[in-house]
């Protein structure tokens, strides 16, 4: 690791220098990074964007002068705002640090004597506050992908304690950015978009339910007017984090616009004695033309990541849908049977297997296998599903107790609670305070002892209720959700070095625990507990936003939908699961043998693909009517793409003409032909050419100006192109 440089960039024009006249300029992945690194302040970003190509010392130097702070009535010596914004720079908007000690003092820090050390696309940065006893540390990096990442640390230099109120880091915007869009949604309708102008003020965004949340921003997006997923200039920004968080965007009449973000914390969370540090989480910025190239970095940054799953996804069959409480051996004993039968490769049991849960308000914390219901355990069942040549995998919900269970009745007071009282109950659950050593040591024993015992693969990790007066009993009641958090990925982390190979899902009432900070510790999120092909057409569209298919896990439901009741034809409910980490909930042992039939097919379609759709590059080329839903997923070396048309609504108009297929090489042939158990069978005048036999042959460059007809689809029905090249 190397001391940056201190000198000055000499100035072009011989006149007086500013602030910030030392820089570094980061470049990965077709983006360019400039960083001021001036020993008297912190750093601040001049520029993220489209990569500016090499700089020498005289180039940096013009883009730092025409980006120079000017004046703008209010303080005469104006800087840069700082990746953690201060106060004593003149900045009137939200300040990155907010805290103080006991008398008051140490709110308002100016740290100075900046240190500034570089190892490769890293800069960290280390300043200090003498008077106010305090030290900031300001790491950025930029990934291989072009993924922009930082993080804060503060620490306590003083012997009196100091209170952390607040720890953000921003990202700046140019001004071209006017719109805003975020997601909002609720359990079973997770990730829905959302979009409106940027104005004066802060749009903020958070979060208090203790998890990411159903209604999470997920990716805060900021960029041009009207853009969308293959055109526009878009900056957007990610928190790493499974707890209470805030992502906002800030814009000045200076000018200023900030995408900003950290965790969010309770009164008194974070106190530091003398020598203690607080470090905020990774927060994440992306930026791209168009939402699929901003959304491609996030996926080649988790891909990139030593431990990504790489072997193929194993088709799952899990069994809630299927059976729900009523664990019966036999019935599930045939579905294993089934299972194997289609091509499933692991099999879950869901949650019911533990003593007393009979019903969803009892039991939950009593993790050994319920005698009464499984009298041999469960390894008659794991026995069959291993004979199978299947995984087997386990549910569990160990941050929840119900009141109603030995544990619960044997620890009241690991229970999180506050001023001497419970807090209300939600599902009949109660929240167990993981960050208590005894508490954690027990979820610790009983989740590993099963995991040895039955050779479990994979666990489904739960978590249904938000964090309601969160108070940590072993801190007098005093506010936890960040040791909670903190608890949590130390648990999952222990328990993945203790089970070398296990793999873990983070589920929360569905979609509501899905962010980077979790996924540091498990292998897959649940999108949602809703697997109505049609809401899922949504839910994976923006889930995309942030993670690649292989991380998503996508389940064929049985003919209704436990959460809205709407019937659909195999077809569409298959083709809606095809693009993910492919899975089945639907009792299939109820299934005709024609259904199990088709179900064969579409599971071997998925394995025929499995390896372009968890490699490739998401698309989600504009449709020319919200009706249509198109995505897909492209080879990373243009060869190949499979692409997904589904009629989600009655259209305005008949039909809504054609799709571009954006990203091949346009000067190659391709063949685009219909693909999946459902490809039709008799042809009609209405047919598209591509779904005829033989398919069609076009260069890349008429698929991407011209593209393909869609279909005449029946409304909640789909079809696929498989376009390969020649």
């Amino acid at each position: 690791m190397t001391e940056l440089s201190s000198h000055t960039l000499s100035a072009v024009d011989g006149g007086p220098r500013h602030d910030a006249d030392v820089a570094r300029h980061l470049r990965a992945g077709g983006v360019s990074v400039i960083i001021t690194a001036d020993s008297g302040a912190m750093p601040s970003i001049v520029y993220w964007g489209a990569d500016l190509g090499e700089l020498d010392d005289d180039a940096l130097h013009e883009v730092l002068a025409a980006t120079e702070p000017r004046l703008d009535n209010s303080v005469d010596s104006p800087r840069r705002v700082g990746i953690v914004p201060e106060a004593s720079t003149g900045w009137l908007g939200a300040p990155g640090l907010q805290g103080h000690r006991v008398d008051g003092s140490a709110w308002s820090p100016k740290f100075v004597d900046v240190r500034h050390e570089v190892h490769e696309k890293t800069l960290t940065s280390r300043g200090s506050d003498a008077t106010a006893g305090l030290e900031l540390t300001v790491i950025v990096e930029l990934t291989e992908s072009g993924l922009l990442r930082a993080r804060a640390e503060v620490s306590n230099t003083a012997d009196s304690g100091y209170t952390v109120d607040r720890l953000a880091v921003t990202l700046p915007v140019p001004p071209v950015a006017h719109e805003i869009l975020d997601q909002t949604g609720r359990w079973a309708k997770e990730r829905v978009p959302q979009r409106r102008d940027i104005v004066a003020g802060t749009h903020l965004r958070e979060s208090r339910r203790g998890r990411t949340g159903a209604d999470a921003a997920t990716v805060l997006v900021a960029g041009e007017r009207s853009f969308g997923f293959q055109s526009g200039e878009v900056w957007g920004l990610h928190v790493g984090w499974s707890g209470n968080h805030l992502s906002y965007v800030e814009r000045h009449n200076n000018g200023h616009t900030l995408l900003g973000g950290g965790e969010l914390l309770l009164p008194g969370e974070v106190a530091l004695s003398a020598a203690e540090s607080y470090s905020t989480p990774w927060v994440y910025g992306s930026y791209g033309v168009g939402l699929d190239e901003q959304a491609a970095r996030f996926h080649a940054y988790l891909r990139s990541r030593p431990q990504h799953p790489t072997a193929d996804r194993p088709v799952t069959l899990n069994v809630w849908e299927a059976v729900y409480f009523n664990h019966r051996l036999d019935t599930l004993l045939e579905l294993a049977d089934r299972a194997a039968e289609v091509g499933v490769e692991r099999y879950v049991l869901d949650d019911g297997w533990f003593r007393h849960r009979r019903s969803d308000d009892a039991g939950l914390g009593d993790w050994y296998v319920d005698e009464g219901v499984w009298p041999d355990g469960l390894s008659p069942l794991v026995e069959r599903v291993r004979e199978r040549g299947m995984e087997f995998g386990l549910w569990f919900e160990p941050e929840m107790v119900n009141p109603d269970s030995d544990l619960a009745r044997q620890h009241p007071e690991w229970i999180m609670q506050t001023g001497g009282r419970m807090p209300l109950e939600a599902r009949s659950q109660q929240v167990l305070n993981v960050a208590i050593p005894e508490a954690y040591e027990y979820l610790l024993a009983r989740i590993s002892s099963l995991v040895s015992e039955y050779k479990i693969d994979y666990i489904k990790w739960d978590h249904n209720r938000d964090l309601i007066e969160p108070g940590s009993t072993a801190r007098a009641g005093a506010a936890g959700t960040h040791e909670q958090t903190a608890a949590v990925y130390r648990l999952l982390e222990e328990l993945k070095r203790r089970h070398p190979g296990l793999e873990i899902e983070s589920c929360s009432s569905g979609g509501a625990r899905v962010d980077l900070g979790v996924l540091e510790f498990t292998d897959r999120v649940w999108a949602s507990d809703c697997i109505d092909p049609l809401e899922r057409q949504q839910i994976l569209r923006w889930t995309a936003q942030l993670l690649p298919p292989e991380l998503v896990g996508n389940h064929i439901a049985g003919p209704r939908s436990h959460t809205t009741s709407r019937t659909h034809d195999l077809s569409f409910r298959a083709t809606t699961a095809l693009i993910g980490h492919l899975g089945v909930e639907w009792n299939i042992a109820q299934a005709t043998d024609a259904e199990r039939a088709e179900l064969r097919e579409w599971i071997a379609l998925h394995k025929r693909f499995r390896s372009l759709i968890h490699t490739g590059t998401v698309v989600r080329p504009d449709a020319p009517d919200d009706a249509v839903v198109v995505s897909g997923i492209r080879a990373e070396d243009a060869s190949e793409a499979l692409i997904e048309i589904a009629m989600c609504a009655r259209p305005a108009a008949w039909p809504p003409s054609v799709i571009r297929i954006p990203g091949l090489d346009p000067e190659r042939r391709y063949r685009v032909a219909a693909v999946g158990p459902d490809a039709p069978r008799t042809i009609t005048a209405s047919t598209p050419a591509w779904q005829r036999d033989g398919g069609l042959e076009l260069t890349g460059r008429a698929l991407g100006l011209v593209g393909i007809q869609v279909p005449p689809l029946h409304v909640e029905h789909a079809a696929l192109a498989h376009i390969t090249g020649l």
